[in-house]
C-alpha cells in the first residue's frame, strides 16, 4: 500500500452496536492499522442498541455533515452471515465512501449528503480477510475494505458494481396533520433525556407556543422554549435541538423520564390558546412541611 502521504483517504469514521465489553471494536481498529498504518480511525459511537438498524441509520444521518471526508464504516448487522450483501456506497463524486450491510443502515446518511454516486457489492475475496467463520464482517470485510480504500485501491476493485437504487432503503417516519394536531414520533433520546421528534420547527411556527401533549400514558402541557434555562422548573419545553429538529427537553432533568417515552413512541401535539406567558408549575398535594394538616 502507499505510504501515508499518498493516502487517498486518511480518516475512517466507525460506528457500530459492538459496545466496549468485548474485543470487537479494538480488533477492527487493529486490522485497519495493520493494513494501512497512516489511516486514523474516529469512533463515532459503539453504543447503538444491539440490532437496532433504524437507530444506527439515524445516528449516521445526524453525524453525516460533520464527519471528516473519508471512509465510514457503519456496522449494525442482525443479518450477518446470511445472503444480505456487504456494500460500499460512494457519495460526493468520491469525497467519501460508506461501508455497511445492505439493510438500510446507510440510506438516511446517503440521502442527507445528496445521494449515491455509485455502489459496489464487496464480494471480491482478494480484498477480504480469510474468515474463520461468517459472523464478523466488521473484521473480515469492512475493515479491510476501509484500509484498501484509504491506501488508494479503486472502489471497483473491491467487488461488483451494483445499482444504488436497488439497495435497501431506510424507513423514517413522517409527521402528519390530524384534525388540527400534529402527530409525530420519537426518533431519539440522548443521554440527557432530551427527546428528538420527527418535526421541523416550521411545522410548529404557525401553531403558537403552547401545546397539549397527548401520549399513550396521558396528557401533558408544553411550551416552546429557546434554551434549557427558558424551561420552568418541573416543566417540559419544546426546543429546536442541535440538529434543527423539535425536541422535548427539561432544565437539568430528563424529559424522557418525565414523559415516560422512548424511541418509536407516538406523540400528538395540539395547540392551545395563550396562557399568559407560558409559565407552568407542577402542583402536588401532600402534607405541609411543618407537619400540620393540609
Amino acid at each position: 500500500m502507499p505510504s501515508p502521504p499518498d493516502l487517498r483517504y486518511d480518516t475512517v469514521s466507525f460506528l457500530s452496536d459492538y459496545g466496549h465489553a468485548d474485543e470487537f471494536v479494538g480488533v477492527v481498529h487493529s486490522v485497519i492499522r495493520q493494513m494501512c498504518p497512516g489511516a486514523t480511525v474516529v469512533d463515532v459511537t459503539h453504543e447503538i442498541p444491539p440490532y437496532d438498524v433504524r437507530a444506527a441509520g439515524l445516528t449516521l444521518a445526524r453525524s453525516a455533515h460533520y464527519l471528516c471526508p473519508g471512509v465510514v464504516i457503519a456496522v449494525v448487522d442482525p443479518g450477518v452471515g446470511s445472503t444480505r450483501r456487504c456494500v460500499a456506497v460512494e457519495v460526493g463524486d468520491g469525497s467519501s465512501v460508506l461501508l455497511g450491510p445492505d439493510n438500510g443502515v446507510l440510506a438516511p446518511a446517503v440521502a442527507m449528503v445528496g445521494g449515491a454516486t455509485r455502489a459496489v457489492w464487496l464480494n471480491n475475496p482478494e480484498y477480504q480477510l480469510e474468515t474463520l467463520g461468517p459472523l464478523f464482517d466488521g473484521r473480515d470485510v469492512f475493515a479491510p475494505a476501509a484500509a484498501y480504500l484509504c491506501g488508494g485501491t479503486p472502489l471497483e476493485d473491491l467487488g461488483e458494481e451494483v445499482d444504488s437504487a436497488g439497495l435497501l432503503p431506510g424507513v423514517l417516519p413522517l409527521s402528519r396533520d390530524e384534525d388540527g394536531a400534529l402527530v409525530a414520533e420519537v426518533l431519539w433520546v440522548d443521554r440527557y433525556g432530551n427527546v428528538q421528534l420527527n418535526l421541523d420547527p416550521e411545522e410548529l411556527d404557525a401553531m403558537g407556543d403552547h401545546f397539549e401533549v397527548q401520549l399513550d400514558s396521558g396528557r401533558r402541557s408544553a411550551r416552546r422554549a429557546h434554551h434549557f434555562g427558558d424551561i420552568v422548573a418541573g416543566g417540559v419545553g419544546l426546543v429546536t435541538d442541535s440538529y434543527g429538529l423539535i425536541a422535548f427537553a427539561a432544565d437539568r432533568a430528563s424529559a424522557a423520564e418525565d414523559l415516560g417515552i422512548g424511541p418509536g413512541d407516538p406523540v400528538t401535539l395540539r395547540p392551545v390558546g395563550d396562557q399568559g406567558g407560558g409559565s407552568e408549575i407542577r402542583v402536588e398535594l401532600g402534607r405541609r412541611s411543618d407537619g400540620g394538616e393540609p
